[in-house]
């Protein structure tokens, strides 16, 4: 347990102070999870004191007796944590699911409200600020890499641009993220993770881990703060350097061998039957990993592509839109991946900008029927 500590520090700190570390307030919750094992000695390694423990939820209990699910993606999960920050007037809220794998975020907005983030947005946060501080520390040289899957943020690909870095994307699942470290040797990993908010700090842990990426995301905070900023006008100044992207999940359960049938044809009508046009956007190219082929729309080129086989559809659209469609391997559901996105001149026009964006959002679920 030392031995992992002291590595989760080692690759999530990043030189902030001790002022930073002091000024910046904590509520994290572990859900009944394992996790009150681990990140509350972590964090006070660390330099972190000002954290607040969730009491009613710090006792490990596989009944999770005060959540309807003890999932972070899922916003009740947090509700204690929330109620307990604006007590506290914490600066940020995390939650971590039982396994310590994946953690919930809630940071405040402009109006001092808590909000709470979803995995495209930790993700591209952790990501920017590593190689933020990948840059300042002169490491980066075109030989390194950040790691993402198919029915994630397309930011991320700008991000890696940006910094001159590639950004290799994988099939769900962090053992493709770990896969591709042992895969490419001779890049560094940096840091990667998936919309399922899970997040992958270097490779000392190839796969996974809420520990380091706690630390990481209260570094993120702490140095925001220090510098008269926050974690949510850092996401915003990202969405002004990078575009303002946007996702949304729609998820269909089908119970039953009627639903399952139900499930697989409707992938078997979006493979025969393909989506020319989506909400009014023209489709240039779709991508179908069942049978390894991307064909372009406007010349008829198909290409191969070289990821294994999986049973998602991917279309994109020409004003940069992409929506995927993935059944679950192990839930009777069918899941829509809705990415639209957008320039942002100044931080003031985001609420304006977002608006377009949830506009063009219900527009798309709407022309796919779904909800």
């Amino acid at each position: 347990d030392d031995a992992f500590v002291k590595s989760s520090i080692e690759n999530a700190s990043f030189d902030t102070s001790a002022t930073a570390k002091d000024n910046l307030n904590i509520v994290f919750t572990s859900l009944h999870g394992t996790s009150i094992k681990s990140v509350p000695q972590t964090l006070e390694q660390a330099g972190y004191k000002n954290v607040h423990i969730v009491p009613e939820q710090a006792e490990p209990n596989g009944d999770f007796p005060t959540v309807k699910s003890p999932n972070p993606e899922e916003p009740e999960a947090l509700t204690m944590a929330l109620a307990l920050a604006d007590k506290l007037n914490a600066d940020i809220v995390i939650g971590t699911d039982p396994d310590c794998d994946r953690l919930g975020v809630a940071v405040r907005n402009n109006e001092g409200k808590m909000t709470l983030l979803n995995g495209n947005q930790t993700m591209v946060l952790m990501t920017a600020f590593l190689l933020e501080q990948w840059k300042k520390q002169g490491k980066i040289n075109g030989k390194q890499f950040v790691g993402s899957t198919i029915v994630s943020t397309p930011m991320m690909l700008a991000l890696a641009d940006g910094y001159g870095v590639e950004c290799k994307v994988g099939l769900t699942g962090f053992k493709w993220i770990a896969k591709m470290i042992k895969d490419f040797p001779e890049l560094q990993f940096i840091g990667g993770g998936e919309e399922s908010f899970g997040f992958m700090v270097g490779d000392a842990v190839r796969d996974k881990d809420a520990v380091a990426a706690t630390l990481l995301i209260c570094e993120v905070a702490a140095q925001a703060k220090a510098n008269g900023s926050s974690v949510y006008k850092e996401l915003q100044n990202l969405y002004v350097d990078f575009g303002f992207y946007k996702e949304h999940l729609v998820s269909l359960t089908k119970k039953g061998i009627e639903g399952l049938a139900e499930i697989n044809q409707m992938m078997v009508d979006l493979r025969s039957n393909p989506l020319k046009e989506i909400a009014g956007e023209r489709v240039i190219m779709v991508e179908d990993y069942k049978n390894s082929t991307a064909k372009n729309l406007f010349n008829g080129e198909v290409e191969t592509m070289s990821i294994p086989k999986s049973d998602v559809l991917i279309y994109y659209t020409e004003d940069g839109s992409k929506i995927a469609a993935r059944p679950s391997g192990t839930e009777p559901k069918i899941k829509f991946y809705v990415s639209v996105n957008a320039p942002l001149d100044h931080v003031e026009n985001a609420n304006q900008v977002e608006a377009q964006l949830d506009s063009k959002i219900k527009n798309i679920i709407s022309d796919l029927g779904v909800k």
